[in-house]
């Protein structure tokens, strides 16, 4: 099972050996999409989709084609990538964010370290004040919570009686900047924060509300992309093609400022692509967004939902233009962070990612032998080639399509070597493969449930 516990936590003093010296200790980024598909980047092999510097941060690191997401959908994958643990470890196994106060997040870890910590754009960790971002270790949140209109920064979808409410927020003071598009301001306040503590040590969650619904983007945008005879689509791409601008802002910025050497980046998404209908036109299925060959879609544990574009750059130490081909996950950025900043892991809980620096960094194999994941009622395991799901669901935008597909295919068994695409069910070819992977689900979802 890949979990890890380390003795020794960040309250140690600042001189204690494990700790680099302050002046050599690398800035962090994250930077993360919402619903972003496997192949819609340029370097992932989207042909129509332009993202020339999320490409040129691709080359100038690490890019990942066997990187997971903990989770099909928002709230658990942005628990596990915050906690180093796994969404039903760190108590958000759904949408609903409920994890409790007492999870450290790599902004808690960090930030004793003398790192500047900020947060901009999505949150959806939750609300109350105990889990607010400046209650979990960030100095500076500007953004929202769960789900909001691009321009009026308004939730109309988990409104109470039907009324929208507005949730937009500097820290703990409502703001309002009607108008402006969510993307733009979430990279501008970003470069703020930036230039204000260039001087210091940092740690950036850029957490970009795109690709999600509602389907806007700004009509410079949707003029950019009109090579796209796909209206649907074109909308898509106008909004990531705006993420892609702003990921040029900052890594302008860090060039700019001699920064970029010793700045270690990762770019990902919270799961896959979506087929749910309010993404979609005239309350159909979306399809704007593409999975590549994958199978299933955000909510699903086939690959579609769960298997994710995903990059690591830091020049100082990931040679560019790498493929890495090992199976890694979000979980394992936490204690990747960790070692790169010289900070030892909390040693009162199971942190279930490992260090995958060496994997970007060295070629190193995979620290994981399998990755498992819990979510509405479905249960999966990957082990090397072989995929194991229990009561798979296809997430198609449909209302059957969140149902578990029954019958014979209740039990799912695939050779990702030979079938990334997960069309071929082997549960009756390998009996005895699926009896042991059944096996290793109950006892990974016993043990998971620990503290």
């Amino acid at each position: 099972m890949s979990a890890l516990t380390r003795r020794g936590f960040v309250s140690a003093p600042l001189g204690a050996p494990f700790v680099q010296a302050r002046a050599q200790r690398p800035n962090f980024i994250i930077i993360l999409t919402d619903d972003l598909g496997y192949q819609d980047l340029g370097c992932q092999g989207a042909g129509d989709l332009r993202t020339p510097h999320l490409d040129a941060l691709a080359a100038s690191g690490a890019r990942f084609t066997d990187w997971y997401s903990n989770a099909p959908m928002c709230a658990p994958a942005r628990a596990a990538l915050m906690t180093g643990r796994y969404p039903l470890r760190c108590g958000v196994p759904t949408n609903n964010p409920v994890m409790p106060p007492s999870e450290i997040m790599i902004s808690g870890l960090l930030k004793p370290l003398g790192y500047a910590t900020g947060v901009f754009g999505k949150w959806h960790l939750g609300e109350t004040d105990d889990r607010h971002p400046n209650s979990k270790g960030f100095d500076e949140f500007f953004g929202f919570h769960t789900c909001n209109d691009h321009f009026s920064h308004r939730n109309y979808w988990f409104a109470q009686g039907g009324l929208s409410y507005h949730d937009l927020w500097h820290n703990r003071t409502e703001v309002w900047e009607e108008g402006r598009y969510s993307t733009e301001l979430w990279t501008e306040k970003a470069l703020e924060w930036l230039k204000a503590n260039r001087s210091r040590p940092f740690f950036l969650y850029l957490a970009y509300s795109a690709v999600h619904y509602p389907m806007h983007a700004p009509r410079r945008y949707l003029e950019r992309c009109s090579h796209i005879a796909d209206f649907e689509r074109r909308i898509y791409a106008a909004m990531l093609a705006c993420v892609d601008d702003g990921v040029g802002q900052i890594l302008d910025f860090l060039e700019s400022s001699g920064l970029r050497e010793n700045t270690f980046i990762v770019f990902t998404s919270d799961n896959g692509a979506t087929r749910e209908p309010r993404a979609g036109m005239n309350r159909q299925p979306a399809r704007a967004g593409s999975n590549g060959p994958h199978r299933g879609a955000k909510f699903s544990l086939f690959e579609g939902g769960i298997r994710v574009p995903a990059i690591m750059s830091w020049p100082a130490r990931i040679p560019p233009k790498q493929v890495i081909r090992e199976m890694v996950m979000s979980v394992d950025v936490f204690p990747t962070f960790a070692a790169a900043a010289g900070a030892a892991l909390p040693d009162d809980r199971t942190i279930d990612g490992r260090d995958i620096l060496p994997v970007a960094a060295k070629r190193a194999s995979s620290p994981h032998q399998q990755i498992y994941w819990a979510a509405l009622g479905q249960a999966a395991v990957r082990r090397g080639k072989w995929k194991y799901i229990r009561n798979p669901i296809e997430a198609d935008g449909t209302p059957e399509g969140m149902k578990p597909i029954g019958g014979d295919d209740s039990v799912f068994l695939a050779d990702l070597s030979e079938d990334p695409g997960e069309r071929k069910n082997l549960r009756h070819v390998m009996p005895q493969l699926v009896a042991e992977l059944d096996r290793a689900v109950e006892q990974w979802l016993a043990e998971v449930k620990k503290p």
